[in-house]
This record gives structure tokens, C-alpha cells and sequence, in this order.
């Protein structure tokens, strides 16, 4: 199983927006992400920054920023734009880190 980690950014004045949504994110959207090979999915904020950090485990190929062509995420994108810096398709920019250490 692969992991992979990237960084995300809000827009200044939505950090408890954000945790709102997603506290109640739609079950659709987590069984999407569950039958797509995804797990142990966290993010975390630097509250300093509005900088955020997500890591995932993949059992695939796939990771939730490949997702982008289904209804679900779509839908999911376009809800979260207005409190995150996105691409012209309401993705959100995110930035791939390079994994420097791991301990089990």
C-alpha cells in the first residue's frame, strides 16, 4: 500500500467553515474515496498559514485528486471553492510532498 501526502490552502476566514464540512462530509463521497482504493485519509491545518496537510493510504493508482471526473467529487469541489484556492475546475490547488523519512 502506498502513501502519499500533499498541501492544500484555504482562503483566509474559512478554517471552522471547513472543519464544518467536514465533519459532516457525505457518505457518498467516503464510499467513493473507500471503493477507490483509499484509506487512512487525514488532513491536517497549520493554523498559522491556513496551509493544509493531507495524507492517504492508496491501494491503487488512484488518490482522491484523481477523482475528479466523477459526479460525486465534482459536486464535492464546487461546495468546498469558495473556502480554498482552486484550478479553474474547482479543484484544489494541492502540491505533492516527497516523503523524506517513515518509522513504522
Amino acid at each position: 500500500m502506498k502513501r502519499i501526502a500533499f498541501t492544500m490552502k484555504l482562503k483566509p476566514g474559512c478554517q471552522e467553515e471547513y472543519r464544518r464540512r467536514h465533519q459532516q462530509i457525505w457518505p457518498e463521497l467516503k464510499e467513493l474515496l473507500k471503493q477507490s482504493g483509499i484509506s487512512d485519509y487525514s488532513i491536517f491545518l497549520d493554523e498559522r498559514t491556513d496551509t493544509l496537510f493531507a495524507v492517504q493510504r492508496q491501494a491503487g493508482q488512484v488518490g482522491s485528486q484523481d477523482l475528479g471526473s466523477h459526479p460525486v467529487v465534482k459536486l464535492w469541489w464546487a461546495y468546498m471553492a469558495e473556502l480554498m484556492e482552486t484550478n479553474p475546475d474547482n479543484s484544489p490547488v494541492s502540491v505533492p510532498l516527497v516523503e523524506v523519512f517513515h518509522m513504522d
